[in-house]
C-alpha cells in the first residue's frame, strides 16, 4: 500500500536527514541545483565512517569535503547533535502533506508504477536510491523505464546499454528477495511509422513496455493516428503513454497536444489489451479529463504513473489518484493496482 512518509524526528541519521529534505524538495518541483546539493551531500558522507564525520563537524571542516556547503553542513551538525535540523523541520511543515485533494483511497491502493527514469538516462539518481524510495513509500514494484536510442537529449539507452541495465536490476530484484519487485522496462520512443525504437529481440527481454510519442509531435492527424494505432497493436507494447504529448504549466513552456483521432487509437489499445498512462505529472496532466472518460466509455485499461525522474517525484501520482477517482475510473481497470503477479501475467501473457 502506498503512503505519504511519516515525518521524521529526532534524532535522526545526517544521511537520513540530507535524503529527506531531498525528497521533500523534489515532490513539489524544487529547482534542481537545490535539490542536488543534498543528494551529493549525502553521497559524500555515504563515503565516511562515523569517527571522521563527527571528528570534522567538531572541528568545522565538514565543508573542505566535496559537495558540502554552508547549508548542507548545517544540517549535518544539527543532526549530529541529536536535533532535527531546522531546514527540515520546515520543509516537513510546508512540503509533507498532500499533494492534491481527492484520491486518497485510491492513492493507498496503489502497488507500483509503470513509468519512471534514472540516471542512466535522463532522471537524476541511481537506480538504487529510485529502488529504496519505492519501498519507503509502500510500492511493491517498480517498472524502471528509462528512454529508448533516438531520444539522444535525454541519454537513450542504446540495446548494449540496456542490456548492461537489464543485469543490475536482476541483481537489485534478486537481492530483494520478492519482499519488493524491481521489473525490467523502457520507455520505447514511438518512431514515425509506428515501429519501436529498439530491437525486437531486447523488448522480448522485459517484463514491461510503455511506449511514448517525444518527436513530430505537431504531425498531421492521420499519419499521427496511423502511428499510434501501428504501436498501441503491437504485441510487445503495454502502455501508451503521455498519449497527446501536451505540456499546461511549468519551466517547459506550453505545449498544445498532438492531433489524432483519440476514438480510434483508445479502440486499439482495448482491442489490444494495451492501457492508457494517466501521466501525473503536473507539467504535463495527460491526456486530458474528456479523453481519460471517452478511453473509460470506450473500455481500456489504465496505468496511474509517475513519469518520476528523481525519488520524491513517485509521490506526483497522487495527481493521477485525483483525476482517475474525480472521473469514476473503476480500480481494477488501474493496472498499477495490481500485485506484481498479476501485472506480469497480463503484460506477458505467453
Amino acid at each position: 500500500m502506498v503512503a505519504l512518509l511519516e515525518p521524521l524526528e529526532a534524532p535522526v541519521h545526517p544521511v537520513e536527514a540530507l535524503r529527506r529534505i531531498s525528497f521533500l524538495l523534489e515532490r513539489t518541483r524544487a529547482g534542481t541545483y537545490r535539490v542536488e546539493a543534498f543528494r551529493n551531500a549525502a553521497k559524500t558522507l555515504k563515503t565516511l565512517d562515523a569517527a571522521e564525520l563527527r571528528e570534522r563537524a567538531a572541528a568545522g571542516t565538514l565543508q573542505q569535503l566535496p559537495g558540502i556547503g554552508k547549508s548542507t553542513s548545517g544540517v549535518i551538525t544539527e543532526a549530529l547533535q541529536g536535533d532535527l535540523p531546522a531546514y527540515l523541520v520546515s520543509l516537513q511543515e510546508k512540503a509533507g502533506g498532500p499533494l492534491v485533494d481527492g484520491g486518497d483511497e485510491l492513492y493507498a491502493a496503489l502497488r507500483g508504477d509503470c513509468h519512471l527514469h534514472s540516471d542512466w538516462s535522463d532522471g537524476g539518481s541511481p537506480i538504487d536510491e529510485m529502488v529504496m524510495t519505492g519501498i519507503e513509500l509502500g510500492h511493491g514494484w517498480l517498472v524502471l523505464t528509462d528512454h529508448s536510442p533516438q531520444l539522444r537529449v535525454a541519454n537513450g539507452l542504446t540495446a548494449e546499454r540496456l542490456t548492461q541495465q537489464l543485469g543490475i536490476v536482476d541483481a537489485i530484484d534478486r537481492s530483494l528477495r520478492g519482499r519488493f519487485r524491481l521489473l525490467k522496462g523502457i520507455e520505447v520512443d514511438i518512431l514515425d511509422d509506428g515501429s519501436l525504437d529498439q530491437t525486437e529481440a531486447m523488448l522480448a527481454q522485459l517484463d514491461l513496455v510503455t511506449a511514448s510519442v517525444h518527436s513530430k509531435l505537431r504531425m498531421n492527424a492521420g499519419p499521427m493516428t496511423a502511428r499510434m494505432v501501428t504501436a498501441v497493436s503491437n504485441h510487445r507494447v503495454n502502455v501508451l503513454g503521455h498519449c497527446t504529448g501536451r505540456l499546461v504549466t511549468g519551466s517547459r513552456g506550453i505545449r498544445p497536444q498532438s492531433d489524432f483521432d483519440a476514438q480510434a487509437v483508445f479502440e486499439a489499445c482495448a482491442e489490444h489489451g494495451t492501457a492508457v498512462e494517466i501521466n501525473s505529472r503536473p507539467e504535463r496532466c495527460d491526456p486530458p479529463d474528456e479523453l481519460i472518460l471517452l478511453a473509460l466509455e470506450i473500455g481500456c485499461l489504465f496505468s496511474i504513473d509517475s513519469d518520476a525522474h528523481a525519488p520524491g517525484q513517485l509521490d506526483m501520482k497522487a495527481y493521477g489518484c485525483e483525476r482517475a477517482e474525480r472521473l469514476g475510473v473503476p480500480w481494477d481497470r488501474i493496472v498499477t493496482t495490481w500485485d506484481a503477479e498479476r501485472l506480469l501475467a497480463w503484460a506477458n501473457p505467453g
